[in-house]
C-alpha cells in the first residue's frame, strides 16, 4: 500500500495509559464530521506530517500552544475542510491542502483552527456531544472517552450517532466564535511574520458560498459559517497593518513537498509525471516521480528516482523512509530493512518511521527486534491501526498471546469496532497477570465496549 491509511482517528495519550481512553476518542467524531456511517481514515505519512509541522510551528508558537503537543493530521477526504475536536490536534482534509495555492493560505487555516483551541471554543463541545446524542438516531455508535486537556483520567463514555443535524450541531461554530478566531488568527500570522494575504485569499475563495443552498455549500462553509463581513474584516486588517513579510523559502519548500507527496499517491501516475516537470525543487520532482513509478510497479525507475533525490538530500530520513517503503512493497526485504534503519538513525523518535522499520523487520523474520521498534512507535503514537496490527502479530509470534489480544482489542477500538474489541479484551484479561499494564489496558477497552453497548441499548 502506498501511504499508510489508518481506519479511524485516535487521540494522544492523556494520562498514564496507552489505552482506550487515549485511543478511540476521535473515531466516532470523524464519523460525525463526515456524515457517514463508516469511519474515515487518516493519511499517515512521516514526510507529510513533518512538512505540516514545519508550516504550523510559527503559528502554534504565536498562539501560545505547544508545538510538540498539537499535531497537524491529514484526513483522507477530498472536500475542503479543517476542524479541531480536542486540544491536541488540528485536522486538515487532503482536499483542502491540494486546493490552496500558497503556504500562507494553509497557514491561515491552521491559525484559525489554532485560535479555536487557544480561545477556549472547545469547552462547549462536551455539551454539544450530549445534544447530538439526544438528536441523532444511533446507527453506528461508538463509545467516547472524553479527554479534557490536563485531565489525569479520561471522563465518562458517550455515544454519538451520525445524523446530519447532530453533525452540524457538534461541528459548527457560532459566528461570534468564527469572528473571534479570525481576529486571533490574524494576530498570530502577524506575530509569526506570515503574510495576512493568505487569510484574505481563503475568505475570497468562499465569499460566494453563502449564496448557495446548504446542500451545495462546501462542508467547510457549513461547519465554519462565513460571510462577506469576515472577508471585509480580513481585508481591513491587511490595510491597517500592511504586509511587511519577507519571502520564506523554507515554507515554500515544505508546502510544495507536502502537496507533491500527497498528489503523487492520490493522483494517477500519468498525472504525476506530467505535473512533476513543473516542480522547481529537483529533489521533490524526483520524489514525485519515484512515487509514480512505484505505483506503476516499475521498481528500477522508482529506485533510480528516489536515489536521485537522496543525492540532493543525503541526510533526509523521509526519503530513506520512502525508499524503504518502495523496497518493502516489492519484497526486497533486506534492502528495505537497511533503508528504514538509515531513516531511524536520522529520525529515531519519529513514530511512523519506527512503525515502518518494525514492519520490515517483522516481514524479514526478526521478530524480537521488530517488537522493540513497534513498541517504541506505539509509545509515541496510538493513531496507527496498521502499527497495532503488526504489533499484535509480533506478540503472537513470540508467544505472548495475552498482549496480542490486548493490542488487537485496542486496534478494533481504534477502528470503532467496540463489540469485537470487547471480545479480545476479555480474552486478554483472562491471559495476563491481574494488574499488569497489558491487563489494565484490556480493562479500559472492556469498559468502553460495555459503555457503548449500554448507550446503544438506551437509544432504542
Amino acid at each position: 500500500m502506498p501511504i499508510s491509511h489508518v481506519a479511524a482517528m485516535a487521540f494522544e495519550r492523556v494520562s498514564r495509559l496507552a489505552s482506550i481512553p487515549a485511543l478511540i476518542l476521535a473515531a466516532v467524531i470523524w464519523l460525525t464530521a463526515a456524515a457517514q456511517s463508516h469511519a474515515q481514515s487518516l493519511i499517515r505519512d512521516p514526510d507529510i506530517e513533518f512538512g505540516l509541522r514545519e508550516l504550523a510551528f510559527p503559528v502554534l508558537r504565536a498562539a501560545g500552544l505547544s508545538t510538540n503537543q498539537v499535531r497537524i493530521l491529514v484526513v483522507n477526504d477530498n472536500t475542503f475542510n479543517a476542524f479541531v475536536i480536542d486540544y491536541n490536534a488540528i485536522y486538515l482534509n487532503y482536499g483542502l491542502i491540494l486546493s490552496v495555492d500558497s503556504p500562507e493560505m494553509l497557514q491561515a487555516v491552521i491559525a484559525h483552527e489554532a485560535a479555536h483551541i487557544a480561545n477556549g471554543h472547545l469547552a462547549r463541545r462536551h455539551q454539544n456531544l450530549q445534544d447530538a446524542q439526544s438528536k441523532a438516531n444511533l446507527g453506528t455508535a461508538l463509545a467516547l472517552i472524553t479527554a479534557a486537556a490536563g485531565a489525569r483520567e479520561a471522563a465518562a463514555g458517550l455515544a454519538v450517532g451520525t445524523q446530519g443535524a447532530a453533525i452540524r450541531g457538534f461541528l459548527g461554530h457560532t459566528r461570534a466564535e468564527e469572528a473571534s478566531a479570525d481576529r486571533s488568527a490574524a494576530s498570530y500570522l502577524r506575530w509569526a511574520g506570515i503574510s495576512p494575504k493568505g487569510m484574505v485569499a481563503i475568505h475570497r475563495k468562499f465569499a460566494g458560498q453563502e449564496l448557495l443552498s446548504t446542500a451545495n455549500q462546501d462542508l467547510y462553509m457549513r461547519s465554519h459559517p462565513t460571510s462577506r463581513d469576515r472577508l471585509r474584516a480580513a481585508e481591513a486588517f491587511l490595510d491597517e497593518f500592511g504586509d511587511r513579510t519577507q519571502p520564506n523559502e523554507s515554507a515554500d519548500y515544505w508546502f510544495a513537498r507536502v502537496k507533491g507527496k500527497l498528489s503523487a499517491f492520490l493522483r494517477s501516475p500519468s498525472w504525476t509525471m506530467r505535473r512533476a516537470k513543473e516542480e522547481t525543487a529537483h529533489d521533490i520532482r524526483m520524489m514525485r516521480e519515484a512515487s509514480a513509478h512505484h505505483q506503476n510497479r516499475d521498481l528500477a525507475r522508482a529506485r533510480a528516482a528516489i536515489d536521485e533525490a537522496l543525492k540532493i538530500r543525503p541526510e533526509d530520513p523521509f526519503y530513506y523512509e520512502l525508499k524503504g517503503q518502495i523496497l518493502l512493497e516489492n519484497r526486497q526485504l533486506s534492502e528495505a530493512v537497511n533503508a528504514y534503519a538509515q531513516a531511524v538513525e536520522m529520525a529515531p523518535h519519529d513514530a511512523l518511521i519506527l512503525a515502518g522499520y518494525g514492519r520490515a523487520l517483522l516481514l524479514q523474520g526478526q521478530t524480537d527486534t521488530a517488537l522493540e521498534a513497534l513498541e517504541k512507535a506505539r509509545a509515541r503514537d496510538y493513531r496507527n491501526a496498521r502499527l497495532m496490527r503488526d504489533l499484535g502479530v509480533a506478540y503472537y509470534k513470540v508467544g505472548n498471546n495475552g498482549m496480542a489480544s490486548t493490542v488487537t482489542a485496542e486496534r478494533y477500538a481504534l477502528q470503532g469496532r467496540l463489540a469485537d474489541a470487547g471480545i479480545h479484551a476479555r480474552r486478554a484479561i483472562g491471559q495476563l497477570p491481574e494488574g499488569s499494564p497489558g491487563w489494565q489496558r484490556a480493562q479500559d477497552v472492556l469498559i468502553a465496549s460495555k459503555r457503548a453497548e449500554k448507550a446503544k441499548r438506551k437509544s432504542k
